[in-house]
């Protein structure tokens, strides 16, 4: 059959895609984070949503448990400050101020 590489090589991929996006510093900061299955995106949060989306029937039953996990909604939400604003003050030095 005409089966992808993937399937017929016997493994599959899984990623994770997190992506900070800044306006004039961090006055204005957006967090995006994609989640891949075989080449293709099933679910992402973006924090100007505030929310999980679904982007394929496979993400749909995963965003529907993490929507309703407020200690994970919470957590994920914070990342706009614990890890974009973070690594910003932290790599301005090195990027940026060059």
């Amino acid at each position: 059959p005409d089966l992808p590489l993937s399937a017929r090589a016997g493994y599959i991929q899984h990623q994770f895609k997190g992506d900070c996006y800044y306006t004039n510093g961090t006055e204005r900061v957006r967090l995006v984070t994609r989640y891949i299955h075989n080449r293709e995106q099933f679910a992402h949060f973006d924090s100007d949503v505030g929310y999980y989306v679904g982007d394929t029937p496979l993400g749909e039953p995963h965003v529907k448990y993490w929507n309703s996990q407020t200690d994970i909604l919470e957590q994920t939400r914070a990342e706009v400050d614990t890890v974009c604003r973070h690594n910003y003050e932290v790599d301005t030095p090195f990027t940026v101020e060059r």
